[in-house]
């Protein structure tokens, strides 16, 4: 392959890259991407009737009201850093337990 084609060819892939780039950027800002960090987000040890969890209520806590909001666009349940979150029926309840890896599930 020529010099000239090579470098034709590397100009057209980042273009291409360019191109995906500023569309992943546009889904991002239209859609939000939630960040937040559970460690700053009170939880209390509970016990269930399938075994221990901890729930949250800290709805003044600003990760919580985006953990909160990110759980609302995953219709109530997700997995996160190794945790299975869900709202409570009152909609302002977030429990989570950590999960062992185990075949056919996410971390």
């Amino acid at each position: 392959m020529s010099n000239e084609k090579a470098t034709d060819a590397l100009i057209a892939f980042l273009d291409a890259a360019e191109s995906g780039i500023a569309a992943a950027k546009q889904i991002l800002k239209e859609k939000g991407v939630a960040a937040w960090d559970s460690a700053k987000i009170k939880w209390t040890q509970e016990e269930g009737f399938k075994g221990n969890y901890e729930k949250s209520e800290d709805v003044s806590n600003v990760d919580f009201k985006a953990m909160l909001k990110d759980l609302q666009e995953h219709k109530g349940t997700m997995w996160h850093q190794g945790y299975f979150y869900w709202v409570f029926t009152n909609g302002v309840t977030v429990g989570r337990k950590k999960k062992e890896k185990k075949t056919g599930q996410e971390p």
